[in-house]
């Protein structure tokens, strides 16, 4: 109870003092209360909890970040205080520690997942920190968790042939040259209109995480199925890529992976899933030279070690730059 008194002084003094003289405020409080025993009802100090999370994800709002990552960010936030039962600005290294450590156990989550949700805390707790809420951060002296690096499988060229030689649908061999071409997400793939497409230039426009714009490109096959498919349709859907069935509405991210999944296990090809288009772009990409700060840029990418994660350079390569420079 004494420490919290000190903690709630201290903190309200935050705006008007600077941080020598917060360290000698705080210094005065223990030792002027050292010997008092404060009793009496605690008071309830987690009623403000929701009032800063959501002026946090208001921040990231303005920032530019998406509506999934505001909801990930406010669920993982909300999850974290209500299971530490305190006011967040009373939270402590300790309590999240513990956090983070039961929630491992309890979840049998990878340290990954753990790695995201301290990120996201830091995140907050650093805002909450810039904003004068609190004195210091508690994720501070949390470290980046270490996690293993795994290398991501990748479509081979027989693999690619393989899904093309055996779609008997125009759509499904144009979404499989559209996403192997481009390295587009997913997601930014469903969104796409079909005057959205130029097809002199082969480019479109497509709205990558936090609405931002980029421009991606296609090759001349991808033209071509492109074109024959967009021909055989005879709905009015404005949506480049639609369902097979009536009323032939625009497909969705799922509808395309089970689509992928299914194909995957009738031609015996491991893990088929849209993603695995993109990398095995970026990893092509670097293994024929291209730039990796052009290969960012393609691939939509804000930080460039992102990038160089998902570009897995192929070991033969590696073997063959040994001999070529050291060897």
């Amino acid at each position: 109870m004494k420490q919290k008194i000190i903690t709630d002084i201290v903190q309200q003094m935050l705006p008007h003092l600077d941080n020598a003289q917060l360290q000698q405020l705080q210094k005065v409080l223990d030792h002027t209360l050292f010997d008092c025993e404060i009793t009496g009802t605690q008071v309830e100090t987690n009623k403000e909890n929701p009032k800063l999370i959501d002026a946090f994800v208001s921040a990231k709002r303005i920032e530019g970040c998406s509506e999934k990552t505001l909801k990930y960010y406010r669920t993982t936030i909300e999850a974290m205080a209500a299971t530490v039962g305190k006011g967040v600005r009373h939270i402590q290294t300790e309590d999240l520690r513990t956090y983070l450590t039961h929630y491992q156990n309890r979840n049998k989550s990878s340290r990954v997942t753990i790695d995201n949700i301290r990120r996201i805390l830091s995140s907050f707790f650093s805002w909450l920190e810039d904003e004068d809420y609190i004195l210091k951060s508690p994720v501070r002296r949390i470290h980046k968790v270490k996690t293993a690096t795994n290398i991501k499988e990748t479509y081979t060229d027989e693999e690619l042939e393989t899904m093309r030689d055996n779609c008997t649908e125009l759509r499904d061999l144009a979404i499989i040259d559209m996403l192997a071409s481009t390295g587009m997400r997913i997601g930014e793939m469903v969104l796409l209109n079909k005057a959205d497409i130029n097809f002199n230039e082969r480019e479109c426009v497509v709205f990558g995480k936090g609405d931002k714009e980029r421009v991606v490109y296609f090759d001349a096959r991808t033209k071509i199925h492109l074109q024959n498919y967009i021909a055989s349709r005879t709905d009015s859907n404005p949506a480049l890529f639609v369902t097979l069935r009536s009323p032939h509405e625009r497909i969705s991210i799922g509808g395309i992976e089970t689509r992928l999944r299914e194909m995957g296990k009738a031609l015996a090809i491991k893990k088929v899933h849209p993603h695995k288009f993109r990398r095995t772009l970026a990893t092509m990409a670097i293994d024929k030279g291209m730039p990796i700060e052009q290969l960012q840029r393609l691939l939509g990418h804000k930080r460039i070690d992102t990038t160089l994660q998902y570009a897995m350079v192929k070991q033969s390569n590696v073997k063959q730059a040994h001999r070529k420079y050291i060897g």
